[in-house]
């Protein structure tokens, strides 16, 4: 059985380390020449500039669409996420910092929230490498350090978690697995965007299936054993009356199990060797601070964007333990920054102030509805108060959120 004392001992001991950081952040304020603006619509992805300087960068994204969209600077190769700022309403702006190192990127908008995006475009950093130096450089590469090692422990933790599970599932003890699928999928959710940032992983371990029928792509992972796990009628209804997505569904055979299994397996394990790799540990440190502040940030849009819908774990309805484990990845990227962003005066410190009791509230609401331990109560059974008092506390949290990477990089 999966035991899920241990990364919450983890995220705790982290925390505490984090606290003991001191020091003042280098000066890497965000030059006017190096903000950037983005016009996000329906079919173009329109930035201000093709090109910058070394150091820390700042996208100012305004969706002039009429869905919700997100914004990404990528990698080279067109799949490894730089950085990425989702969740944006129409007419609502949101901004991504990132500390971008000499290189080709490109950048590219998703209206919608899936496919491959609109208006890609290559993107040119020049200048000189961006190194960690001045009096707090020890400090911050503690930090990264310190994430390394979380993301390295709970992905540690999913491996045999995962082996368990498919097992059960192999072996037709549905009730079994059943039990394991939350609690497996919990430590994935807490680094997701470790995983989010290395082309298709992700969209192989955890497309659900519009995702993968929208994108074209054989739909594989969670979420495929989680429909072989939780089966209603075929002739099943959705809330608007209309056929569900179980309509001409054919349960899995042995062997499809056997298959679907093993691909699972195989990804996960991609995943292990490369939070072990070097690679990792550069991408890390090329990224810093601004890396893990923004996955704080991301997770908690992973919440918003789908967890706090019912939509993520379709068939099981057991959003809640994902929502919970985004919450606690979310919360200990913020713990390790946190001491940078209040070493910056007064405003700061509110701002860390502000975070942390968003996180607390958002804590104390999700308790009521039970724990990553003793279970939750499944997502369908929320009454329309307890999902629209969870919605407010998300919003609440999210904005001051938002500002955590540029008032660390200040």
């Amino acid at each position: 059985m999966t035991d899920l004392a241990r990364p919450l001992t983890l995220v705790s001991a982290l925390a505490v380390t984090a606290v003991a950081l001191t020091g003042c952040v280098a000066k890497t304020a965000v030059d006017p020449a190096a903000s950037f603006t983005v016009d996000s619509g329906a079919d173009a992805c329109t930035v201000s500039s093709d090109s910058a300087t070394s150091g820390t960068l700042s996208f100012d994204v305004t969706n002039s669409g009429d869905q919700i969209t997100e914004f990404y600077l990528l990698a080279s190769d067109g799949l490894r996420i730089v950085g990425e700022v989702e969740n944006i309403a129409p007419a609502a702006s949101r901004t991504l910092t990132v500390v971008a190192q000499p290189g080709d990127y490109f950048t590219v908008c998703k209206p919608g929230m899936i496919g491959e995006g609109v208006g890609r475009a290559a993107f040119t950093v020049t200048g000189d490498e961006v190194a960690l130096e001045g009096p707090d450089a020890e400090q911050k590469q503690q930090a990264v350090d310190l994430y390394a090692a979380f993301v390295k422990d709970q992905v540690g933790q999913l491996v045999p978690a995962v082996e368990d599970l498919t097992s059960a599932y192999i072996a037709g003890d549905d009730e079994k697995a059943r039990s394991l699928f939350p609690l497996t999928r919990a430590y994935y959710e807490r680094i997701e965007p470790v995983a989010e940032s290395l082309g298709d992983l992700d969209p192989r371990i955890d497309f659900r299936e519009v995702d993968a029928v929208a994108d074209g792509l054989d739909w594989t992972g969670f979420h495929r054993i989680e429909k072989d796990l939780w089966q209603p009628a075929k002739d099943a209804l959705n809330a608007d009356g209309e056929t569900s997505a179980w309509a001409d569904w054919a349960p899995s055979t042995p062997q499809e199990r056997g298959e679907y299994a093993d691909l699972l397996t195989a990804d996960v394990q991609e995943l292990y060797d490369y939070v072990h790799s070097e690679d990792f540990m550069s991408a890390l440190n090329d990224q810093g601070i601004a890396g893990i502040s923004n996955g704080a940030v991301a997770l908690l849009d992973e919440v918003a964007t789908g967890k706090i819908t019912g939509e993520e774990d379709w068939w099981s309805g057991t959003d809640l333990y994902d929502f919970a484990a985004n919450v606690e990845g979310s919360k200990m990227a913020f713990s390790l920054v946190s001491d940078f962003v209040t070493s910056k005066g007064d405003d700061g410190a509110a701002l860390v102030e502000e975070i942390s009791d968003g996180y607390a509230a958002l804590e104390e609401a999700l308790a009521v509805h039970g724990s990553l331990q003793d279970g939750f109560t499944p997502f369908p059974e929320l009454s329309d108060t307890d999902r629209r008092d969870l919605v407010d506390l998300i919003n609440a949290l999210a904005e001051p959120l938002s500002q955590l990477t540029s008032t660390a990089l200040s």
